[in-house]
Order: C-alpha cells, then structure tokens, then sequence
C-alpha cells in the first residue's frame, strides 16, 4: 500500500513538473522543473529498488546534465529575459506530435508490459551484467548509442561557446 501510495506521489510529481517545464515562460525556472523530474524519475528507480541507477540518475542528470543546461542558458539567454510564445500554427503542431509521441511510447509499452514486468521480478541487475551490457558491441548491446550521445552532448557544448562568443 505504501509504495502505491509513493508511486502515486512521483507519478503526480513528474507529470505536473513535466508540464510546468513546457509551459513556463522563464527558462531558468523551466530548467528547475526539470530538476525536479529528473529528481523523481530517481526516486522510480528507489522504488524496484534499483540503487545503483538511482545514484546515476542523481549524479549524471540531475547533477552533471542539469548543471550543463544551466551553464548553456547563462551563456546564451538572459535569465530573466520571458521566453516569446509561439504562433498558433506551431502550437498545434507541436500538440499533434507530442500526442503522437505519446501513442507510440504507449504502444511500446502496452506491448511490452510482460517483458517489463519479468525483469522488474528478478531483483537487482548484477554490476558486472549492467556493465557489459552498456558498452558490448554485441547485438542488443549499447556501445553505439552511449557514444552517439556523448558526441551530441559535445556538440551542444561546442554550440553553446560558439554562441556565448558571438557576445
């Protein structure tokens, strides 16, 4: 009962800041909502008592990811500067392919929910498992994408200064 109740609470608490990071006009205040959803999403992964991923949540999003998002707004944004709304037009588009988005990412799952749960059964992922897995080149391995991401984090850094040097 209790961890339903707890669930329900980061449920409540994602959604809601998820929701205030889209809509807030300031951007140092829409950072910070997502601090706060990252912050949640860690206490998901307290709940099926997956520790380590907790502590990486943590520190790499909330921690090092967060600090980098800041930094950016700093360099290229006035902080207190209100971000512009947009034309109509774009609002629905953006609408319509978050609600596609979301039929998606719902039919991934709905059709996955077996293999979700199976895992979930099993208790903590071995360290060494976990490790392998992430940086095997193997099928169903993800070297690649770990890779892909970090080079898109060093392009968005090397944006950022680029920007901030422009000023």
């Amino acid at each position: 009962m209790a961890e339903q109740i707890i669930f329900s609470i980061l449920a409540f608490v994602i959604v809601f800041f998820s929701i205030m990071t889209v809509i807030t006009k300031r951007i140092i205040r829409s950072a910070t909502y997502l601090l706060f959803v990252l912050l949640a999403t860690a206490g998901f992964y307290l709940l099926i008592d997956y520790h380590f991923l907790a502590a990486v949540q943590v520190a790499v999003y909330a921690g090092g990811v967060m600090v980098l998002f800041i930094f950016s707004i700093l360099l290229t944004h006035e902080p207190g500067k209100e971000v512009k709304t947009e034309k109509p037009k774009r609002i629905i588009i953006a609408f319509l392919a978050a609600f596609a988005g979301l039929a998606i990412c719902g039919h991934i799952i709905f059709n996955n929910m077996t293999k979700a749960y199976e895992y979930l059964t099993h208790g903590e992922i071995n360290m060494k498992t976990l490790g392998i897995t992430m940086m095997g080149t193997d099928k169903f391995q993800y070297l690649l994408p770990f890779e892909a991401v970090s080079l898109l984090l060093l392009a968005c850094i090397i944006g950022g200064i680029m920007i901030a040097r422009k000023r």
